[in-house]
């Protein structure tokens, strides 16, 4: 009978993978508070291209994800993982040194360039047992979301002390910190490899594409991170121009909406899953963002409804974070997971690219709050598309 415990090597794994994905997402996120201040700044800078700098990362991420998770397959989950942190670490160097737009975004693409998410995911599945496998991705996904909240606080504080350049750096320091704990820390699984046969991987690929279940979790991971990059592609600038809370103020609206909206996450993973309700609470999630986005559309001018907006806000984004790392997890086929999160892995990051690039634009021709009211739309339209999704299947066996 197995045990409902995690084992030692589970538990290892679990914990040591989602810190090392929790340092490249502080990597990523730390400068996103003040990203649209800073680049505003850079020479050659404009609406448009500051959105892009902020979402370009997500286009090499979206190209590459694919590849990376189809090669772990292949060559082993450590060797693509290290790879991608020396890419990410060069790309976070270069960011460090611009002085010019044009600079910052080459940096951020290959930043996303190092594009190891669905293959860390996969490590993860293959040093977990079937029935400890959504508690395993639960507790990443958990971490993770932490990791963001914790770098929106630490961000702008780090920054007032060593400047934007040097939060950057610290991606570089991050970088090396999670390749010693990959080979010192991480174990290794017992998984061999395949050969890669070319037309039974492409067949292998049509067909995860069409996977009806797949295909509905990859969309929402598109349009959740579509969202949120467009969203933060403003809500730094309207907080200091319409709400009159300037830039290195900001972590101090930021702090206690997040760990308010951590507590309101955890509660409600709990219950959605002690009730077996995941599609209910999912779409509520999504129905918070639109509440959100209207909120932050009609009253930005308001120092207490925006806090009141970024709660909705935090506590969607990261309810909906955690529980499709998870629900992508149990729904891939065996053996093809690295395959498949790469695919949803990349239906994220093509997400971020579109969004900031859409938020860019979108701000220049029409202003902030206009961008808001294009993420309430999209949410609406989301709402739709998760009404059409099954309740997933509670099982101790793997699919």
């Amino acid at each position: 009978m197995t045990s409902l415990k995690m084992t030692n090597i589970e538990r290892a794994a679990v914990f040591s993978l989602s810190t090392i994905m929790s340092l490249r997402m502080l990597g990523l996120f730390m400068v996103l508070p003040l990203f649209s201040l800073y680049a505003s700044h850079l020479t050659s800078a404009t609406p448009f291209l500051i959105g892009l700098a902020m979402g370009v990362y997500g286009l090499t991420q979206a190209i590459l994800q694919i590849p990376f998770g189809a090669l772990s397959d292949h060559f082993g989950r450590k060797k693509m993982i290290a790879l991608g942190f020396c890419i990410f670490a060069l790309g976070s160097a270069i960011a460090a040194m611009s002085h010019d737009i044009w600079g910052l975004l080459l940096g951020r693409a290959l930043q996303g360039a190092g594009a190891v998410g669905s293959t860390i995911i996969a490590l993860i599945a293959d040093l977990t047992h079937p029935i400890q496998r959504t508690k395993a991705m639960a507790i990443a996904g958990i971490t993770i979301g932490m990791s963001f909240s914790l770098a929106m606080v630490i961000g702008p504080i780090f920054a007032s002390w060593i400047q934007v350049s040097g939060v950057f750096w610290l991606g570089v320091l991050f970088s090396v910190i999670a390749i010693i704990m990959l080979y010192t820390v991480v174990p290794t699984p017992t998984v061999i490899a395949q050969p890669i046969e070319t037309e039974s991987k492409i067949r292998q690929f049509a067909a995860l594409l069409k996977h009806p279940a797949l295909m509905h979790l990859n969309i929402s991971i598109f349009l959740l991170h579509l969202i949120f990059t467009a969203s933060f592609v403003v809500i730094p600038i309207s907080l200091q121009s319409l709400a009159g809370l300037q830039g290195h103020q900001q972590w101090n609206l930021y702090l206690p909406t997040l760990i308010v909206a951590f507590v309101i996450c955890i509660a409600c993973i709990r219950i959605a899953e002690k009730k077996h309700q995941i599609k209910y609470f999912f779409i509520g999630g999504i129905i918070t963002f639109v509440i959100a986005e209207l909120l932050l559309w009609a009253f930005a001018q308001s120092l207490l409804l925006s806090a009141l907006s970024l709660l909705l806000f935090f506590s969607a984004f990261s309810l909906l974070e955690a529980f499709l790392p998870s629900l992508v997890s149990r729904t891939a086929p065996p053996h093809r997971k690295g395959t498949a999160l790469g695919i949803y892995s990349c239906s994220q990051f093509l997400g971020i690219f579109i969004g900031g690039t859409l938020g860019g634009e979108l701000y220049g021709a029409f202003g902030a709050t206009k961008v808001y009211l294009f993420c309430a739309i999209i949410a609406i339209v989301w709402t739709a598309i998760a009404f059409t999704m099954k309740n997933p299947q509670y099982s101790t066996t793997s699919h």
